[in-house]
């Protein structure tokens, strides 16, 4: 849901990673000068240096998203609490084809640990996507570490050493939720922490219901490739052959359904001054979307670029919606939610009594680094971009309903995530070596990646 950098590809993952908590980190590594860039202007408590250093280093569409006012309000509350920053450690690198991270342990003047993930653009000239900041209170070391794995690993010994690495991570409040790790289709760890509603104290379960950010665009995607397979859509038909009254009538005119799924139509993100303003019990249907940005020019020149777009998809969802003759939520639960098995998956409305939904909790903003419940800045209900709930077993009946062929889709495996303020997922789904990995959180973004990352590394070994 967030414009974080999400992609649905076969699980190739070609990157390199240096574990160096406790030290200073490789004397060298990429994006070097952009990281210690960062720490200059932070450290200069003057918000004019720190705009500069947005200006200079962000990409446009970034820079569009999130105005510079709001940028330098969330800098003056993190600068008058933390003071200075120190670099630690380079805790990994992440640079593959696909994406481009550096994440930064670094000590605050009064003491905290912050960790900053620095995401880059994969294409030249690599500017910043965005940066992540995760606060972790008083630094008693370094953020919990990728752990070492033997060369080889038994199954019993991938669950111990798990076991022990979330442990650490829950001690350490820096993860809630539910990791799930299936190897044939089959469980062989399930394990939940945290609390579902910290004002109740209500605890996750392993069927907890956790907001799935963007991994809804799959089930988007799918449906798109079931209008194709029905001969209803083509993948080259322009969006004004389904919407001709959309407000961009360059973009009706020449976006393709193949450039939105592909995310290269030039549409840009819902999420910039008018979602901050739009009170978002407002959103609640695809339709209701459609101000935040249809109306505004193309970033690009269609097929040209590739770049994120939440918006797109929520372009997509109205197709779905046009071509169906029902709601895009009807129809994903008719014809994926239930073929699939998925009773505990949907989109449901902010405002709507769900058992065993997971509240969301974000530090972003505190500067005191407390938990804060997300609630005011989700929408009343998720949209074809997504926002939608789903719980772990779901998620895994999903992985085998693509396994069986009962649900189709042109993409063999699955490499997905999604993330935004108090909400963080990730599911993986390796066809060749048939595993599944689920993590579910309803904390800050990367608290399920990093944990999902790390089983990846782990399941290598077996």
């Amino acid at each position: 849901m967030s414009a974080r950098l999400v992609r649905i590809a076969i699980l190739v993952f070609l990157c390199a990673a240096w574990s160096v908590l406790g030290q200073q980190g490789p004397d060298d590594y990429p994006h070097k000068p952009t990281v210690l860039a960062y720490i200059e202007a932070f450290n200069s408590g003057d918000e004019s240096k720190m705009a500069a250093f947005f200006t200079a280093n962000l990409v446009e569409t970034s820079l569009q998203q999130r105005p510079m006012a709001e940028r330098l309000e969330r800098y003056r509350a993190m600068h008058g609490t933390l003071q200075n920053l120190t670099l630690r450690a380079i805790a990994e690198i992440e640079m593959s084809p696909e994406k481009q991270s550096i994440t930064a342990a670094m000590r605050a003047a009064n003491g905290d640990a912050v960790t900053i993930t620095f995401r880059f653009d994969p294409q030249p000239p690599n500017k910043l996507l965005g940066l992540g900041v995760e606060l972790s209170g008083p630094d008693e070391g370094p953020p919990v570490p990728a752990a070492k794995a033997p060369l080889t690993m038994t199954e019993e010994g991938l669950k111990r050493e798990l076991a022990a690495y979330l442990d650490e991570a829950s001690k350490r409040d820096e993860f809630s939720g539910v990791v799930l790790v299936a190897r044939h289709g089959t469980a062989i760890f399930q394990q939940a922490y945290g609390d579902a509603d910290k004002q109740t104290k209500a605890p996750n379960r392993i069927d907890t219901k956790f907001n799935l950010g963007s991994i809804n665009k799959v089930f988007t995607r799918i449906c798109i490739e079931q209008l194709v397979a029905a001969g209803k859509v083509s993948m080259d038909d322009t969006i004004g052959k389904f919407l001709p009254g959309y407000p961009n009538q360059e973009a009706a005119q020449k976006v393709t359904v193949r450039q939105l799924v592909n995310m290269t139509s030039g549409i840009g993100d819902f999420f910039g001054d008018r979602y901050t303003t739009t009170p978002k019990e407002n959103l609640r249907t695809l339709t209701d979307y459609l101000p935040l940005f249809a109306d505004k020019p193309l970033l690009f020149a269609p097929g040209t670029q590739e770049r994120y777009s939440n918006g797109g998809y929520v372009v997509l969802g109205l197709i779905i919606e046009k071509v169906s003759g029902e709601s895009y939520y009807d129809y994903v639960k008719k014809n994926l939610f239930e073929p699939a098995d998925m009773a505990d998956t949907d989109y449901y409305l902010i405002d709507q009594k769900v058992a065993n939904r997971a509240e969301g909790y974000t530090r972003a903003g505190s500067a005191a680094g407390v938990w804060a419940n997300n609630r005011d800045s989700r929408p009343a209900r998720g949209s074809s971009a997504g926002g939608g709930y789903s719980t772990a077993p779901d998620l895994l009946r999903f992985t085998s309903a693509l396994a069986s062929g009962k649900i189709r889709s042109s993409v063999p495996g699955l490499g997905i995530a999604g993330g935004a303020p108090g909400t963080n997922a990730a599911l993986e789904f390796n066809p060749k070596q048939d595993y599944a990995i689920v993590v579910l959180s309803n904390y800050d973004p990367p608290s399920a990646e990093r944990i999902a990352r790390q089983i990846r590394e782990w399941m290598r070994s077996l």
